[in-house]
């Protein structure tokens, strides 16, 4: 049981949900989201929950055949966290790949009878494709590979967003009239997905600059099994040059808000504390990236990525206990 654990890596599952969780505490509980009469309480939350657990059950499926596909890359790359042959057979693991994919996908059958739209399947349709020809084939290839992890990413919070419109209204949110007075940045963010596009945008930066990163920690292992990733194209300096600037168009993205009158952010600083952070954070990996790119040290970085993208993620949850 604790090698199944370790297989679908639940450190990233519980950052999949946390997204998700995120997304919800902040339109239902900040902005205060009309959701549709008879519809509300108990029913919201349950179904809410088998989204989230759809997805989290995709995430698992898509590692476990990550590591289908790299037994023999991670044999040298990561020996001591070679699973798959070592402690599951490659028969056990595909198949707990597609039960957990069958059970992922009867859930978005269920939703969209419920609520009279194909969009849960097609969504979990196409992520369970994706994470397996990205598996067999794309993960190979230089760019497209971390490119398509990196949208799958940004697809989470963009779920949740689609998720509310259908069950809810995103353009009718009920404020109180002080809080409106207040915050009103809060209705700007909420407005027309800002938030979500927002998140979905800042996930897809942090994660398409961590895969660069990890393809540079498994050179030694990719090159057996004859893939063409950025580092084995073009060298471990050049991809961390681009990791580096993939991760400081996060500062400037914040630079250029101040600029573009979205200054709420500036003026209510108090409110955006774990998010500055998040993008200091960005900025500093960026700028040691380039200095310092050792096996190392990438282990590190790939450490201090994830704490980003947690800053980032837990904003709705800081706000619940500071407004």
């Amino acid at each position: 049981m604790i090698h199944f654990l370790k297989l679908i890596r639940p450190v990233n599952l519980i950052i999949v949900a946390l997204t998700m969780y995120s997304v919800r505490f902040f339109y239902l509980d900040i902005a205060n989201l009309k959701i549709n009469k008879g519809y509300a309480g108990l029913h919201e939350q349950i179904d809410f929950f088998l989204l989230v657990f759809s997805t989290v059950l995709i995430a698992a499926a898509g590692n476990i055949i990550n590591d289908y596909f790299d037994v023999k890359a991670d044999r040298i790359n990561r020996p001591e966290r070679l699973i798959i042959s070592k402690h599951i057979k490659q028969r056990y693991a595909i198949l707990s790949h597609w039960i957990l994919n069958g059970f992922a996908f009867s859930i978005a059958i269920y939703l969209s009878i419920r609520f009279h739209t194909f969009w849960y399947v097609f969504v979990h349709l196409i992520s369970i494709n994706a994470l397996w020809f990205y598996s067999m084939y794309f993960k190979k290839k230089a760019i497209i590979g971390n490119f398509l992890v990196a949208s799958l990413t940004a697809l989470v919070p963009i779920l949740c967003g689609i998720h509310f419109y259908l069950v809810g209204s995103l353009s009718e949110l009920n404020f109180e009239l002080s809080a409106l007075n207040s915050h009103a940045w809060i209705y700007f963010l909420a407005d027309h997905g800002k938030f979500v596009f927002g998140m979905a945008f800042f996930a897809f930066l942090l994660n398409f600059a961590r895969e660069i990163v990890k393809d540079i920690q498994d050179v030694s292992g990719d090159k057996v099994i004859h893939a063409h990733t950025l580092p084995i194209l073009i060298g471990a300096k050049k991809s961390a040059i681009v990791a580096s600037l993939i991760l400081f168009v996060v500062p400037i993205t914040f630079l250029l808000l101040y600029f573009f009158n979205v200054r709420f952010i500036f003026e209510d600083i108090i409110f955006f504390i774990p998010f500055i952070l998040a993008v200091l954070l960005a900025g500093i990996i960026s700028l040691i990236l380039l200095i310092n790119h050792s096996k190392k040290s990438l282990k590190f970085y790939d450490f201090l990525i994830k704490c980003a993208m947690l800053l980032g993620l837990i904003l709705p949850f800081y706000w619940l206990i500071i407004l």
